[in-house]
């Protein structure tokens, strides 16, 4: 295992000179200092990191998840909440030997797992700084928590690495997708990550009031039902598993660029999100919070 794990840090790194890690695949040398999509050289850039509270209960324990925020992003959401972070750039770059002493740091403050958020365009610099982190002595589950625009080709490399999976499902339809993340191909590639994340992790694994393993979905609900819910609620029941973890949520507020892509200039009624959660219900799905 640990010598297939070093391969596969290899592989990520050599990728970086020809960039093909997420959909996007510009092709970029970023090792020369060119920058894709993502605007990410080969280096991790960081915006923070440290204990975090308000994540799934099953994610937060005690000591918190210990969530490392990176910047950058594949996705163009016009109403993400972190656009200083995703599309603004905001962070600082780092080392590998760095980012593992991040984790080691995340442990030792009591953290109940290492929590990635928007991993996929770094996860060339990411496996390696786990890796040595791991020979370092970290133990916990590692959280792969993105937006859900992942190659399943990439994620494909990372099994045996990551314990728990948290995407979101943002989108069934690919006009909404396109209009509101710059991303038409986000159905059908999201679609083929879950089916890659679930065929590595398998369901939702719970002890002890923690997760430990498996696949847990994230997926918030857009005013209009411009997210597809029940789409994407029908694909999990029939298509993953009848048991999938879902945290169905309601957190969204107008952010950054909503203003001017009506309806997203306005939260979800009460009567949309509890159509949505009681959609998700009426499939068998497991409802995390």
């Amino acid at each position: 295992m640990k010598n297939r794990s070093a391969e596969t840090a290899t592989i990520l790194q050599e990728n970086l000179s020809r960039c093909t890690l997420c959909p996007r695949r510009c092709g970029i040398n970023r090792t020369a200092g060119q920058k894709g999509y993502c605007g990410t050289g080969p280096r991790p850039v960081i915006s923070s990191f440290g204990p975090h509270f308000g994540e799934e209960t099953v994610l937060v324990g005690h000591g918190g998840s210990g969530t490392v925020f990176f910047t950058g992003c594949s996705l163009r959401c016009v109403y993400c909440q972190n656009y200083d972070i995703s599309q603004l750039h905001q962070g600082k770059e780092i080392t590998i030997e760095a980012l593992a002493e991040i984790f080691l740091r995340l442990q030792a403050r009591g953290c109940v797992n290492i929590n990635l958020v928007t991993p996929t365009h770094q996860i060339a610099a990411i496996v390696p700084a786990l890796l040595k982190a791991k020979d370092e002595g970290l133990r916990l589950p590692i959280v792969y928590n993105t937006g859900g625009y992942d190659l399943s080709e990439t994620l494909a490399m990372l099994d045996g690495l990551i314990d728990i999976y948290m995407p979101d499902m943002k989108y069934a339809d690919s006009s909404a997708a396109a209009q509101y993340s710059d991303a038409p191909d986000y159905p059908q590639v999201n679609q083929a990550a879950v089916r890659q994340m679930h065929r590595q992790v398998g369901d939702l694994v719970i002890k002890n009031g923690l997760a430990v393993r498996g696949l847990l979905i994230r997926h918030l609900v857009l005013p209009g039902n411009l997210a597809g819910s029940e789409q994407i609620f029908d694909f999990l029941a029939e298509q993953i598993s009848p048991h999938t973890a879902v945290n169905v949520m309601d957190q969204y507020r107008p952010c950054f660029h909503a203003d001017e892509y009506p309806p997203l200039n306005r939260r979800p009624t009460k009567t949309e999100y509890e159509t949505a959660l009681a959609c998700a219900r009426q499939k068998g799905l497991r409802l995390i919070q």
